[in-house]
């Protein structure tokens, strides 16, 4: 493979063992074994991925080597980490035990691992136990395993109580290192092993260190390259990586050689390993090992500094190499978070795992403590307390209360944020080497470093043990970033450097991008960027206008001359083009426009630029003008940064709130920092001793409790001292009438990180202390400091190092101790700030790990932000907001009537007086002041026109942008065409309407974020529409979780529908989906009906999307499946695929299947807009590539997991064992994260496996035309399945109460169960005395209960649990038992009751059309206990009032005050033919006896009050008669006489039964089907359904006997008269009797003539069930 000359040889316990060359794998490597570790059998073990690419080579150059004399046998083993096992290892031994194996292996044999560090401690273990040890060689092929695991003889596996746990010492007996390996190494392997380098420098030698971070650029640059077989990728590098690899080996090489078997000098080769491998225990595979690493050495480098034994400098220095190697240096690394899905590391589970590391002495954990770079603090691994390891790894601090240990303390802050940021900038710009001492350390300078790296501005360097920075500066040689630049949070650097991107000449991009968090692109920077842009530069938002992100275009420099700025927001404007300005095409002045905010820092910077080289010149005949010169900056030799005045506030102010004495030595009068006067201005005034000297100052603090209210101070020249000012406030007490403290000058502070004025309210609120906001400043009531409350969920820092410190402060005095939250967003001035709490004030700290303490809180969060509704006129805009608003419980606004309402005229008349355009102009100015005014809580209906100014439009996209819900109301375009024929109450269009809706249809869809396409609907449907429209928007608010609600169930199914077109399949689709928990509508197989040649156009998608809702209550699951992925849909048409997924997300459907095949630019598009809908993250392999035993799954696993909130795996089964390995892989991944998975084999033989998944399985239905893969079931055959298999208990249902014995419920329930595959049973349990009850209660195979009279109210005490509604309506009738609990009552079953009949009521009612609109009122005829659920069905209905019509007043007004007052009861008098009833009743529902006459009386008093309602004809009136025999009732009679619709209470019987059955087994079934089976009663035992029934009664006769043949067919005759007579009844007793004859064959029999009247029943037949029924003539 090339040429071998000249490897070098690394000495290891006495011997040169390991090779390391380039090129040395093949005949190099096969002559070096012969002639040194010489045997007759080699074994050469390897992964499959390695297999293929090295080892037919290597077999052909051993051979040429070995002759006849030695043989090589090779073997492979899946790849990965989960091969690190003992199955692993025991397969391994017993094929090279196996009789195949001849000659046998023996103790001569030599073992070969080729391959990373899994394979290398796997074979090394193998060797050492493999017939008592025998030799090994190591060939590693990865950089990790070449710099560690394959040096050092440590081998092992890995078990679930950890990683490494079971192994041995065994030294290999040679190491070739082939360095040729990492010309192919991927990207992220290859930085991966720079970890362990990076480590090992950082221990052991500083120039190895240094030259890391003086080379990194170019080994990026290297290893980024596409790897390549053909490409030599390294040659750039080639000796650089031989020399890095080298001194790692020979280090590692060196400490083995001391301390082989880890005695304490090996210790120290695990620094980052104690912390890295516990995040690796809980975050593999997605993370890597050196990864991990790199986590954990920042931990521990932050561990010392907090002990107090390694400099802030040198942490710094660490994290800039990891990071410019682009490796995490946190465990809030945005990729890893992204990697790993946001899975959370508990510090309890990190230090758990940490408590078994090697290392550990009992139960002292040992940790390796730097002292230096290249030196640690001891020469082994030093004992940490868990206190001081919790305190560092917890992302929250507890601070307690207590008074520094030494009275007088001196404290150095870190160098000051403002002029290290300067330094930078203007070192960068400068010409020569800068020598930097005291720069700050920080989150801030670190981005603002690698900003100007990546700009090619300097070079960087550090000397003096990190402790100063040699700047190289470029002279202002900048180039465009190919790169983002990411700025984190970091305010100072993203302005400063908004002007340095403009000097940059184009490279092969011409632009720069300037990003950062979500905090940063919510910070002003619009003032800068237009003063840039009207001076030359081009400067585009790349999303919020006025903030980051900025696209800022490569030119070279500003024009020059006159600048005009505002800089009354911020003075980091003025100075960030005042240091850019020499570098302008010609002299710069800058006019300031307004008193500028902040001018010592424009001073400051003034001052700066003159130290280097270029002075500006003040104005002296114009305020606030600057002129500055062309030129270049001349970097000084040596440059020292001055302490941080703002950060030294807070050792001063713990000083003044705890009575002691504090001197910060560097700081004093003479500093060019306004916060310098801090001591002098506020501390003094408040009571405080102070000496200032021009270099130093000193507070020492009043006695505790003792500070002074500042009546007012202007903190206008230190503003961001103001948070440290108002925590002393906040306990500063004067008289009883004079504790206020105000600050003035600070408007600025409220776009700073955060809005800290408000923050400083709303956080002082938490300890009782009352603040005021003023225009530019705060008032702060103080309080005695020993009645401070303790803040509950302690103190947002809202990623504000400021608010940080600052509470830190006043938590040094709170009584009961202080949360922060945040804690290290102290890293962007003083990463070291809880370090000095802890010494050198003795503060106590406590680490708090937050995310365990929100547990409960997990979830999205839903927005409370008004919801603006557009779209064209007769949409439907304003009854779709009246129901929003209903919904939410906000206020609903039509624009359009309040526009006329402020103006006082119409808006025809508007138009009229002003033309369109002055109504546009009135229509805009109502939407900006509505969103203004209300910005929350509001449901607002726009014009049609809105969209039609472009103003208007950038207010809705503005909206959008930041978080607001702007809502697309839309349905089909002829329906709305044809309603604004008839509609007169707005002018008439213009333009041809057609013409209206192609011109704004693109702007609807520009300036809404979600669309609610509503299909046309009857009065009798509008509660289905309203109960759509109440999922969506739930939904899109995030108020309705269905994931989480699926996730609660034992079980759960999404049903596959296989149709092409939606509309066409209307009666059965509700069918289809019962027993599912959601319903996939398959996009790929739908055909638009207006064009069946075509794709569906997103038209027609939203069209069946939004009939599918109107029809099934479950989620939908909307899919496009690839045909690489076993669908329809082409597999490059990413365009139509992310049209359609947005198109999903924004209708708002509950799941969206996102392909994992699909390129990552698609991906991320959705994923960013999914909003509240979760993301099933898909892979299928139709093909069957993929093994579950291999790891190849492992890349879609971890892919799936970056962007799904479900990972979907499905596979192909060739074999039963494909099952259990699958389930294998399954345990392994719900082991390793929460993220639910469903994992599944297509396939017969794959059958198991869709029984055996729990969540979500796929499934198909008898009625639908196909099965969407193969191997699917349906849910009732899974449940059958899972029966016969044990897995479900057959359980038993009854009705308890007497008499019973007519009722249908066995029927009903037997069939409902036998449908869906359940193994139950329901029977009938007559008895009136509870007693009777209980051995059945708690018999183990009870499932549940109806409870009739008398029993209601009995069964009460039996009861563990009684529903809210059971308790108000006082009776239970349905017994639910939760088998999650046991009784603490009766150690049996946890029994709940609950109360159906209300719920079954209000079924039966909406059903009926009943809907309650807006001044819609309910009438209750009757008094008794039926009564009580009626009300309570009605007041769910949002009617009120509900008047009450009775005999008895005594007993209605007891009725009425056991109702809560919100009921709104009135009781009518029936001897009143005159009772106002307002609003009218629209509703009724009749609870007396229908088997007694009503008296007169009472007879007119129903009919005045069912005319009442007579003006109410525009709304459906529905009359519930609870009584159900006789079928026509005196109530119903009267009822229907005064034009109202009547309904059964029959229908109630099943109603109620639809939802016990729910309550019982999660299925909601139809309540069509219900009311057919509560038709029969069986003649068979209740709990066997039968197929002959009789009538309940006579006007259910069915007129035709059913009877059984001998061939087992059952058959039915019909007649002319069943037909005339029973019609649609009867026809839908025939679908019920062949669902509970099990599907059974079916033959319908009658006269040719009979058949032929009946042909829609015959053909439905044919249709959906024509195998299984047949329809034939009579002979």
């Amino acid at each position: 493979m090339g040429s071998v000359e000249q490897p070098t040889k690394v000495s290891i316990l006495g011997k040169e063992n390991i090779i390391v060359h380039y090129d040395i794998w093949g005949s190099y490597i096969a002559h070096d074994l012969l002639e040194n570790v010489p045997s007759s059998t080699y074994i050469l073990i390897t992964d499959t991925n390695l297999y293929e690419r090295y080892v037919p080579s290597f077999e052909k150059n051993f051979q040429e080597a070995a002759g006849h004399r030695a043989r090589l046998l090779t073997y492979q083993i899946p790849p990965g980490e989960t091969s690190k096992s003992r199955t692993t290892k025991a397969d391994i031994e017993d094929w090279m035990l196996s009789k195949e194996r001849d000659p046998p292996c023996d103790t001569k044999s030599v073992v070969i691992a080729l391959g990373g560090g899994v394979i290398g401690d796997m074979i090394g273990f193998v060797a050492a136990t493999f017939k008592r040890g025998v030799r090994f060689v190591q060939v590693p092929t990865t950089l990790l395993a070449m710099v560690d695991s394959s040096i050092g003889g440590k081998t092992a596996i890995d078990t679930e109580a950890g990683k490494n746990l079971i192994g041995a010492f065994w030294q290999p007996a040679r190491i070739y290192i082939d360095l040729q390996f990492l010309n192919t190494l991927p990207t992220r392997e290859f930085i991966n092993g720079l970890a362990e380098v990076i480590k090992t420098a950082a221990i052991w030698n500083e120039q190895a260190f240094i030259d890391l971070e003086d080379n990194s650029e170019r080994i990026m640059a290297a290893i980024k390259a596409t790897p390549s077989n053909s490409v030599e990728r390294l040659s750039d590098i080639r000796d650089i990586l031989k020399k890095i690899v080298l001194e790692s080996a020979s280090t590692k090489a060196h400490v083995v050689s001391a301390d082989e078997r880890e005695g304490g000098l090996r210790n120290l080769l695990n620094f980052g390993h104690s912390i890295g491998h516990a995040f690796e225990g809980i975050l593999t595979p997605q993370i890597l090992h050196g990864e991990c690493v790199a986590i954990g050495m920042v931990l521990e480098a932050i561990l010392a500094r907090y002990l107090g034994v390694l400099d802030g400098g040198a942490v710094a220095r660490l994290v800039k190499c990891l990071s410019s190697y682009g490796l995490p240096v946190s465990p809030n690394d945005p990729v890893v978070r992204k990697r790993s899905a946001n899975k959370h590391c508990s510090v309890d589970q990190l230090l758990s795992i940490m408590s078994v590391d090697k290392k550990n002495e009992g139960r002292s954990k040992r940790i390796v403590l730097l002292a230096a770079i290249g030196r640690t603090y001891e020469p082994k691994a030093t004992t940490v307390a868990d206190r001081d390891i919790r305190l560092v790894l917890s992302p929250g601090v507890m601070v307690s209360p207590a008074i520094p240990k030494d009275p007088k303390i001196e404290c150095i802050p870190p160098g000051s944020k403002s002029i290290s940021n300067r330094a930078l900038i203007l070192a960068a710009l400068g010409k020569g080497e800068c020598r930097i001492d005291n720069l700050l350390h920080s989150d801030d300078t670190e981005v603002m470093m690698n900003a100007i790296a990546k700009l090619g501005g300097a070079e960087f360097a550090w000397e003096g043990n990190g402790k100063v920075l040699v700047v190289k500066g470029n002279g202002g040689g900048l180039q465009a970033s190919t790169d983002d630049l990411y700025l984190g949070n970091a305010g100072t650097a993203s302005r400063f450097l908004t002007s340095v991107a403009t000097l940059a000449r184009p490279t092969k991009q011409g632009h720069s991008i300037l990003t950062g968090n979500h905090r940063m692109k919510a910070r002003p920077v619009g003032p800068l960027v237009d003063a840039l842009v009207a001076n030359g530069a081009e400067i585009d938002y790349v999303e919020k206008k006025g903030s980051l992100p900025l696209k800022i275009k490569a030119s070279e420099g500003m024009e020059g001359g006159d600048i005009n700025l505002a800089a009354t927001v911020s003075s980091q404007y003025v100075s960030s083009l005042l240091m850019c300005a020499p570098y302008a095409k010609k002299p710069v002045t800058i006019r300031l426009l307004g008193t500028p905010i902040s001018q010592l820092y424009i001073d400051m910077t003034a001052a700066m630029m003159a130290a280097f080289g270029v002075h500006v010149k003040k104005s002296t005949t114009e305020a606030h003008t600057y002129h500055i010169p062309q030129g270049t900056y001349q970097n000084p030799s040596h440059y020292s940064i001055e302490s941080d005045a703002s950060s030294a506030t807070y050792p001063l102010a713990i000083a003044a709130i705890t009575g002691t004495a504090c001197t910060v030595p560097n700081i004093g009068s003479s500093s060019l920092q306004g916060d310098a006067r801090f001591a002098v201005d506020v501390l003094r005034p408040m009571g405080c001793r102070v000496e200032q000297t021009a270099t130093s100052t000193t507070v020492e603090g009043p006695p505790k409790g003792g500070l002074k209210p500042l009546q007012e101070v202007d903190m206008e020249p230190m503003t961001d001292a103001f948070l440290t000012a108002s925590v002393l406030a906040a306990v500063a007490r004067g008289s009883e009438d004079s504790s206020t403290t105000r600050i003035i000058g600070i408007a600025n502070q409220r776009v700073k990180e955060c809005n800290r004025i408000q923050a400083m309210e709303d956080q002082l609120a938490k300890f009782g202390v009352t603040c005021r906001q003023l225009p530019d400043g705060i008032e702060i009531d103080g309080i005695d400091y020993t009645r401070m409350q303790m803040p509950q969920d302690g103190i947002e820092c809202y990623d504000d190092h400021r608010v940080a410190m600052s509470f830190s402060v006043l938590a040094t005095i709170a009584p009961h101790g202080t949360l922060i939250r945040e804690k290290d967003c102290v890293g962007k001035t003083w990463p070291g700030w809880w370090d000095t709490l802890r010494e050198p004030f003795g503060i106590p700290l406590q680490g708090v790990d937050l995310e365990s303490q929100q547990d409960s809180k997990v979830g999205k969060s839903t927005t409370s932000k008004s919801i603006v509704l557009v779209g064209m006129r007769g949409a439907g805009k304003t009854t779709t907001g009246g129901w929003i608003a209903d919904i939410l419980g906000w206020q609903f606004a039509d624009l359009d009537a309040q526009l006329e309402h402020d103006v006082g005229r119409s808006i025809p008349e508007i138009i009229k007086d002003s033309g369109w355009e002055g109504f546009r102009s009135y229509e805009v100015g109502m939407l900006g002041k509505m969103l203004k005014e209300k910005p929350q809580g509001y449901v607002f209906a726009c014009g049609g026109g809105i969209v039609e100014t472009p103003k208007a439009r950038d207010i809705l996209k503005s909206y959008q942008a930041s978080g607001g819900l702007v809502v697309l109301v839309q349905r089909n375009i002829d329906d709305i065409m044809t309603y604004l024929q008839i509609d007169k109450t707005r002018p008439a269009y213009v333009d041809d309407m057609q013409s209206v809706w192609e011109r704004r249809r693109k702007w609807y869809n520009e300036c809404s974020n979600f669309l609610h396409y509503s299909q046309k609907s009857e009065p009798h449907e509008l509660h289905t529409a309203s109960k759509d429209l109440e999922r969506f928007i739930t939904t899109i608010t995030g108020r309705r979780r269905p994931l989480e609600t699926i996730l609660s169930k034992e079980r759960s199914f999404f049903v596959s529908l296989t149709v092409p077109n939606i509309s066409t399949k209307l009666g059965f689709l509700p069918e289809v989906a019962v027993g599912s928990d959601a319903v996939e509508l398959r996009v790929d197989l739908l055909e638009d009906p207006q064009n069946l040649d075509k794709s569906p156009s997103t038209e027609s998608i939203a069209n069946q999307l939004s009939i599918l809702r109107g029809l099934t209550t479950v989620p939908v699951i909307f899919t496009i499946r690839t045909k690489s992925q076993g669908g329809k849909f082409p597999d490059h048409d990413h365009e139509s695929i992310l049209a359609l997924s947005l198109l999903a997300l924004r209708m708002g459907v509950e799941f969206l299947d996102l392909e994992m095949q699909l390129p990552e630019s698609v991906l991320e598009v959705v994923v960013k807009a999914k909003g509240h809908t979760s993301i099933i993250a898909s892979h299928h392999d139709p093909k069957r590539e993929l093994s579950w035993s291999n790891g190849s799954w492992v890349p879609f696993y971890n892919k799936a997991l970056l962007y799904g909130d479900v990972v979907k795996l499905v596979g192909v089964a060739h074999d039963p064992e494909d099952n259990t390995k699958l389930m294998q892989f399954k345990a392994w991944a719900e082991s390793a994260h929460s993220t639910p998975i469903i994992a599944i084999n297509m396939g017969r033989k794959g059958q198991l496996s869709r029984i055996q998944n729990t969540f979500l399985t796929p499934v198909s239905h008898p009625s639908l035309p196909f099965k969407a893969a193969p191997g699917q079931l349906s849910a009732a055959e899974i449940r059958s399945a899972l029966a016969l298999h044990g897995v479900t208990d057959p359980k038993k249902f009854y009705l308890f109460g007497k008499p019973i014995s007519q009722s249908p419920s066995p029927a009903l329930h037997n069939a409902l169960f036998q449908n869906t595959g359940l193994p139950h049973s329901y029977e009938l349990l007559e008895s009136d005395t509870v007693a009777d009850l209980k051995a059945t209660l708690q018999s183990p195979d009870f499932g549940g209960a109806s409870v009739t009279i008398p029993l209601k109210r009995d069964i009460l005490p039996c009861l563990d649990l009684v529903s809210s509604d059971a308790e108000i309506i006082g009776a239970v009738n349905t017994l639910v038992v939760d088998n999650t609990r046991r009784s603490t009552r009766s150690g049996g079953h946890f029994l709940m009751g609950q109360n159906t009949d209300w719920i079954g009521m209000r079924l039966v009612l909406e059903s009926a059309g009943a809907h309650a609109g807006q001044n819609q009122s309910g009438l209750i005829v009757g008094g008794g206990g039926t009564a009580r659920a009626a009300i309570y069905a009605l007041h769910t209905m949002k009617l009120s009032p509900i008047y009450i019509l009775g005999r008895s007043a005594g007993k209605l007004q007891e009725l009425v005050h056991s109702f809560p007052a919100s009921y709104n009861l009135q009781i009518l008098d029936p001897s009143s033919a005159n009772q106002q009833m307002c609003p009218s009743p629209t509703v009724a529902i009749g609870t007396i006896p229908a088997d007694k006459p009503i008296d007169l009386g009472m007879q007119d008093a129903v009919v005045h009050a069912l005319r009442n309602s007579a003006d109410c004809k525009s709304t459906k009136r529905v009359f519930l008669e609870m009584a159900y025999k006789p079928s026509e009732t005196p109530l119903m009679g009267l009822a229907r006489e005064h034009g109202w619709e009547t309904v059964s209470g029959r229908d109630v019987l099943a109603a109620q039964g639809v939802y016990q059955f729910q309550a019982w087994t999660g299925i909601t079934p139809l309540f069509r089907d219900a009311k057919l089976a509560t038709g029969f009663r069986t003649k068979m035992p209740a709990q066997r359904p039968s197929a002959s029934f009789e009538p309940i009664s006579p006007d259910l006769d069915l007129a035709a006997l059913v009877e059984k043949t001998p061939n087992f067919e059952y058959v039915v005759r019909i007649s002319c008269d069943m037909i005339e007579h029973q019609g649609h009844e009867a026809f839908e007793k025939l679908v019920l009797l062949h669902v509970i004859i099990g599907g059974k064959p079916l033959v319908i029999e009658g006269f040719q003539k009979h058949l032929d009247e009946w042909t829609f029943t015959s053909q439905w037949l044919k249709d959906n069930h024509g195998k299984k029924c047949k329809i034939q003539a009579s002979s």
